[in-house]
């Protein structure tokens, strides 16, 4: 048996494991375990350590704010994971993806993010857990704001440190992440203390969650009264088991609607805990930072699915359900003002209601996000590759259609994940390897040379990557809602 792989790394040397031709190294901490009176707390630099530390498990998740059966973890949640070709090896392309979904969970032990496949292919994957829910963006009278985004930046400021030690080149970093996940690459392409640290950017399904700092505190002050603590800082908020406070985050998210009126659209979101636009560790939403030129283009693989909000409706028992009200409402809640629900009327005559409100929240959600993305990016100076996944996920009898996170088990080739099987079904037709493959392959391309293997997005063609049985490269598919979102980037919530 060939002995097990070691690195040194600047803080001492990790064993991983060999398993299906790379190596892999799980559970190396890039900071330190944000507990005590670290808990709310900027990122602190990892202990070094003597002799070898074995890095065979993954490290604990941050307590999740999901209704889902996670057993409480320990409080060592700033770890990640590498897998890498071969540690021996020099200048290989690096991929740091983000696994946060709904700024609510941050699990890179997830299967769907194996990194065998795209390992197999030559490109070194890191996977980070960070903060989230109230430990990562509770908005804290006496703690940095949106500290998930700093464990994100402590996690690529490791991989600068060390990535040449696993085979990788710092200077061919590409940060990715899908849904939340793409909503922090977004936030990352602004930051002054992220420049410098990645060179390329995957961001599919970007959502525009943000709160001002006016209802961040609002927020925060009723979840805080909701817990018992005496006030919304961190001090008060310390002693409470981070779990119970993850359990009651949860809690909190399914009553918003009770706060429309003067929460107003972040109610409709279900999440109620946000990145904050602060000023300081986030300055703007990217996309008038990128557009007015107070932050670089750089090289983007940019894209959503063509029918985001329909796994969301499926899941929640809504689809099929939706009414007149229910157009009405979301119309007057998300739609772009003055003119957008008139302006969505208008575009879709024959839409149904339940139709008219799947396109909305498709738009408002991700969509257009994506999509304004790419095109402040390119306004930015940089590169910008657009895609649209039109492939009807097979599960279900087709009911989920084109929906969201179709596209990461693709990509990731773990088919067969419980995402994977969820999604596309236990046995994955032709169709869907084809397509895995297709979309790997794009990842491997981007990530390797910023090159897509499509025309970049330019102004007036929009030209779009349609990923199907079939792929070709059109003009955007989404035009109508695009003519209809022009001029209306996505805006921080605010108090109504």
């Amino acid at each position: 048996m060939s002995e097990q792989p070691k690195v040194r790394t600047t803080e001492g040397v990790v064993q991983g494991l060999r398993r299906q031709g790379h190596a892999v190294f799980r559970g190396i901490p890039y900071a330190q375990p944000p507990v005590g009176q670290l808990r709310f707390a900027a990122p602190a630099p990892p202990h070094r350590w003597e002799g070898t530390r074995q890095a065979v498990e993954f490290g604990p998740v941050a307590p999740l704010s999901l209704p889902i059966d996670v057993p409480p973890q320990g409080g060592d949640w700033l770890t990640l994971n590498v897998g890498t070709p071969d540690p021996g090896a020099a200048g290989l392309p690096v991929l740091v993806w983000i696994p946060v979904g709904g700024y609510l969970s941050a699990a890179s032990s997830d299967p769907m993010y194996d990194p065998a496949a795209l390992a197999e292919a030559g490109v070194v994957v890191v996977t980070i857990n960070c903060r989230v829910g109230a430990e990562g963006f509770a908005f804290l009278d006496d703690a940095p704001p949106n500290r998930g985004f700093l464990d994100q930046i402590a996690a690529l400021e490791w991989v600068q440190r060390n990535i040449a030690a696993f085979g990788g080149d710092p200077g061919r970093v590409t940060v990715g992440g899908v849904s939340a996940g793409a909503g922090s690459v977004a936030a990352l392409l602004t930051m002054k203390s992220a420049r410098g640290l990645f060179r390329r950017a995957i961001a599919h399904s970007v959502p525009g969650l943000h709160n001002t700092p006016t209802l961040a505190r609002r927020v925060t002050a009723a979840f805080a009264d909701r817990v018992g603590a005496a006030a919304p800082t961190a001090e008060a908020l310390r002693d409470i088991d981070p779990w119970r406070l993850a359990a009651e985050l949860t809690s909190f998210n399914a009553g918003l609607h009770a706060h429309r009126e003067s929460w107003g659209r972040l109610t409709e979101t279900g999440t109620a805990l946000c990145p904050v636009v602060d000023g300081e560790v986030l300055p703007e939403t990217p996309w008038p930072a990128l557009t007015g030129g107070r932050a670089s283009g750089t090289e983007l693989l940019v894209g959503h699915t063509r029918d985001e909000f329909r796994y969301f409706s499926v899941i929640s028992g809504r689809h099929g359900t939706f009414t007149e009200e229910d157009a009405h409402s979301a119309l007057r809640l998300h739609a772009p003002r003055p003119d957008g629900a008139r302006a969505y009327r208008a575009a879709f005559p024959r839409a149904s209601p339940e139709e008219l409100v799947e396109t909305l929240y498709s738009d408002a959600l991700f969509r257009m996000p994506s999509q304004q993305l790419a095109e402040a990016n390119t306004a930015a100076g940089g590169t910008s590759y657009l895609f649209e996944l039109c492939w009807i996920a097979p599960a279900l009898g087709g009911i989920l259609g084109a929906c969201h996170s179709l596209d990461v088990p693709l990509a990731f080739g773990t088919l067969n994940s419980p995402v994977g099987t969820q999604l596309i079904g236990e046995e994955p037709t032709p169709d869907a390897v084809a397509l895995s493959r297709e979309l790997q392959q794009t990842w491997v391309r981007f990530v390797t040379t910023g090159d897509a293997g499509w025309p970049a997005h330019r102004p007036g063609e929009h030209l779009t990557r349609v990923l199907d049985i079939e792929s070709k490269t059109l003009p955007y598919p989404e035009q109508a809602s695009r003519r209809i979102w022009e001029g209306h980037s996505p805006a921080p919530f605010d108090l109504s």
